[in-house]
């Protein structure tokens, strides 16, 4: 789809920024940027954690208002003064972090905040549920039942209800924040699709994305952003290489390439032993060994057992059957408490809902597993706290130097970072790595895996699941393919290509 001109390019622009700028207190978010938006085109918005991808796109929702600068739609001069101000003139922005409730039903957050009405009456039940209906169907998920209540959905079709959220309006531009990043490869090619249809009619698209190979696939354009400032702006997605785009988001060649993985596999006893371990209706029955300076791959689609296979050696579920050991000795099923004490960690998918207390600082997030090394009669001691966890964040290069920075205000590279260093300074021996790196830009990917690898050349046993094939094979010495909960398939990572694993997990059987 990029290796042609957007078929509306040659149009006058639908959407002009100009000079936009915007600073909050300390910090100058956008500094004079610029953004053109044609109709029909997908335009991808790039650059690191912090460089101002957010702000701009809060700009465009009229959540944000600028400091400097002018936005031009259609042509004339606007004012996106609110979010209800932008999404009249028919820009729609489905964030990350959905905005849908729960508690209601598809069709009622489909009209959430303009309710159809008849005679000025709101009308609800059959209608609303009939309008959501056809909305749903023009977006290939006619199945999604109107009347479902959101939660009950899948994070996928909870998408899809954030779209046909936005084609409810008169929409003309739609913003699309990591849209990808908790689907499956078939979920993603349904999300392309979708994408090639509404430019097919001439909706336009800014597509931001940390996954580069996406760009290359859905994009007509490339603007990238770093520091605030619009460092490239037009460039064509297709043709533009890769080197080039890093360079531009980090200031600096950063080589797509994983750390070195040692020559001789590890030949010290298990630390970590998965003996027959499984949950009905979720995994098959499991046999694993993670040795000291070993990382140990699972790869497999979203629904094959990975996470609940990390969450389960966890004790955050309780096995229907089989057991794990550590140093040889087996651990109480189901308890979290029992899998830290023996030196187990765990790095979430979710590491905002699940792996971090976001309005606390950064030396709380590293000590509230260790705690009890601080606690002196009841009390706690806040200097120890504070220097261990520093020493630990420091280790890993975490930016900014700042234990008393709130969690929050990090990008998500360092906020990852900010976990690890939690299990470093518990002194965990066995570490379950979850998505590690959702979420955060390629320069920041690049020391992330530096910082595993090297945890791991330190005698630390590592367990990781991603969702990106080239991930799980880059930075594992060995991997196991799953498919539909079951091990089809065993192997050194050397020994292994993404077709490879591919095919395994679509068409696999268990073998040995």
């Amino acid at each position: 789809m990029a290796s042609e001109p957007p078929p509306h390019a040659s149009a006058q622009p639908l959407l002009t920024m100009s000079g936009i700028t915007k600073s909050f207190p300390g910090v100058r978010a956008l500094d004079g940027v610029d953004l053109e938006v044609t109709p029909g085109e997908v335009h991808c918005l790039l650059g690191q954690n912090g460089a101002g991808k957010s702000t701009l796109i809060k700009v465009l929702a009229g959540a944000h208002q600028p400091d400097d600068g002018q936005i031009t739609w259609r042509g004339d001069p606007v004012r996106l003064r609110s979010p209800i101000a932008a999404m009249r003139l028919g820009i729609a922005t489905i964030y990350q972090e959905l905005d849908l409730v729960e508690g209601l039903s598809v069709a009622e957050n489909v009209h959430l905040g303009h309710e159809p009405t008849t005679a000025g009456f709101v009308v609800r039940g059959r209608a609303a549920r009939a309008s959501a209906a056809r909305l749903l169907g023009r977006l290939g998920h006619p199945e999604i039942d109107p009347a479902r209540l959101v939660g009950d959905l899948s994070a996928a079709q909870q998408q899809i209800v954030s779209m046909a959220r936005a084609l409810s309006h008169e929409v003309r531009l739609i913003v699309m924040d990591e849209p990808s990043a908790a689907l499956d490869p078939d979920e993603v090619d349904n999300l392309f699709r979708i994408v090639a249809d509404l430019t097919a009619d001439g909706v336009a698209v800014v597509y931001i994305s940390h996954r580069l190979e996406e760009i290359r696939r859905i994009g007509d354009r490339v603007t990238v952003l770093k520091d605030g400032r619009a460092v490239a702006g037009g460039l064509p997605a297709a043709s533009t290489p890769t080197r080039d785009i890093v360079a531009l988001m980090t200031g600096r060649n950063v080589e797509y390439v994983f750390p070195e993985r040692p020559a001789d596999p590890p030949s010290a006893a298990p630390v970590l032993q998965v003996q027959g371990l499984s949950r009905e209706g979720e995994f098959a029955p499991l046999d694993l060994e993670l040795r000291p300076g070993e990382i140990v791959g699972l790869a497999g689609l979203v629904g094959s057992g990975r996470s609940e296979i990390l969450e389960t050696i966890y004790g955050a579920r309780r096995p229907g059957a089989g057991r794990v050991l550590v140093d040889g000795r087996p651990l109480r099923p189901g308890s979290v408490r029992a899998a830290v004490r023996a030196g187990i960690g765990l790095a979430p998918e979710e590491r905002k809902a699940q792996g971090l207390l976001m309005l606390e600082s950064v030396t709380r997030n590293v000590s509230v597993s260790s705690l009890a090394r601080f606690s002196r009669a009841g009390w706690i001691d806040r200097a120890g706290e504070r220097a261990a966890s520093r020493a630990a964040t420091r280790e890993l290069s975490l930016r900014p130097d700042n234990p008393d920075a709130p969690i929050r205000t990090l990008s998500g590279g360092n906020q990852q970072k900010a976990v690890l260093a939690r299990w470093l300074l518990r002194g965990c021996r066995v570490l379950l790595l979850d998505e590690p790196t959702r979420g955060v830009d390629v320069g920041a990917r690049a020391e992330l895996y530096a910082v595993i690898r090297r945890l791991a050349d330190d005698g630390l046993a590592v367990l990781l699941v991603s969702s990106e094939v080239p991930e799980v094979l880059g930075l594992a010495d060995r991997v196991l393919v799953l498919r539909e909960g079951s091990v089809v398939h065993t192997a050194p990572a050397r020994d292994l290509d993404e077709h490879r694993v591919l095919d395994l997990v679509m068409e696999g059987s268990p073998t040995s």
